[in-house]
């Protein structure tokens, strides 16, 4: 079973960053769907498409009006909504003068936006990553564009072993590789869960540089996914021998939680958000800074073998037989759970599915 090429719709996917949308327009494709995002004077976050109605002009070129987008080519202006209230030389709107508006909600420093039919819209279904704006915790994130097929992505976050010969020097280590993984799927609330436990292993310079841990460790992964966008790694590691409580408490380990977003831009691109946020050291801009320039290193590793490897895929698709093991087991739940999705969502439009603007505020931004 090979990964889908095709998108679900009829899903929450994350934009950008909070911080990223501002009173500037912000250009983003989703899902090959060109958005142009900005915040009202209140602060609230807009997403319209980016194509004016009239000769298909960005938007994103254009300028803001109050709260209003007035094409940078002929004039025509929108309000949030997308309705079109001014078209020059005349007083007349024409009554498809509009453009689409989407659904967005600020969630975990996310701006998370709903491409599909709007009426299947719940915010309420959108996974959570609470840490990224818990101040027990202090985070670094960053985004970097992908010339590959947004399932490459999921394939590689869900099978850590490839750490041990991609990254090392980095987080990886001989025994994530050598170690065996334990993968459940729980299908009522559609989560892939893989976890691989390492009671003795090597520190790798992630850790022992951000820590100060010296020896050995016990360091556990326990990958929460959440199809079709969400990753989370709940990473936990101590010196050897230094487990949890027998009440749950944990004060002598040492948590990192690893968050990806992984958003199709187009069928053959991805947009690869990701966070660390971590509950020590949490004023040291040092080991903020190390962890940002280190995890972005480890990012940018994967972006050059999974761009290399679309290529690969892109010369031989349909000439070759895909080999699986036990590792690839998350990998291959998650595939079954986005072609469910996907086969949900059949008949889905984007740029056609107009929306009452999102209106849900939460959290704050990284």
């Amino acid at each position: 079973m090979s990964f889908p090429v095709e998108f679900a719709r009829n899903q929450w996917y994350v934009a950008a960053y909070g911080s990223e949308i501002t009173r500037d327009l912000f250009p983003r494709t989703i899902l090959g769907e060109a958005l142009v995002f900005y915040r009202t004077r209140a602060g609230q976050v807009i997403a319209l498409s980016d194509r004016c109605v009239h000769r298909r002009y960005p938007l994103s070129e254009s300028n803001l009006d109050g709260d209003n987008i007035v094409c940078g080519y002929h004039g025509f202006t929108y309000d949030p909504t997308g309705t079109c209230v001014a078209v020059p030389g005349q007083k007349r709107i024409p009554r498809t003068a509009r453009v689409p508006a989407y659904q967005v909600v600020e969630q975990d420093s996310f701006v998370w936006v709903w491409i599909g039919e709007p009426e299947k819209a719940d915010p309420n279904l959108i996974p959570r990553a609470p840490w990224l704006v818990d101040p027990n915790y202090t985070t670094v994130y960053g985004m970097e564009p992908l010339r590959a097929p947004y399932g490459l992505l999921v394939d590689n976050l869900l099978d850590l072993s490839h750490e041990t010969y991609l990254h090392g020097g980095y987080i990886g280590t001989p025994e994530v590789a050598a170690t065996p993984i334990r993968t459940t799927v729980d299908e009522e609330r559609q989560i892939v869960y893989v976890s691989r436990h390492m009671d003795d292993a090597a520190c790798p310079p992630f850790y022992a540089e951000s820590t100060g841990i010296t020896g050995r460790i016990v360091r556990w992964q326990d990958i929460e996914f959440h199809p079709p966008c969400l990753y989370l790694l709940h990473s936990r590691v101590a010196p050897v021998g230094v487990l949890p409580r027998e009440d749950g408490t944990d004060p002598d380990g040492f948590h990192v939680e690893v968050v990806y977003a992984i958003t199709p831009e187009t069928e053959n691109s991805t947009h690869d958000f990701w966070a660390v946020a971590r509950d020590f050291a949490l004023d040291d801009t040092q080991v903020s800074d190390f962890l940002r320039e280190s995890n972005r290193t480890v990012v940018l590793q994967d972006v050059v073998a999974l761009n290399k490897l679309a290529e690969v895929l892109a010369t031989e698709r349909d000439r070759y037989q895909e080999l699986s093991i036990n590792i690839d087991t998350g990998g291959l739940a998650a595939r079954r759970l986005i072609e469910a999705q996907i086969a949900q969502g059949a008949g889905a439009r984007g740029e056609g599915a107009r929306a009452e603007q999102g209106r849900v505020s939460v959290g704050g931004r990284p």
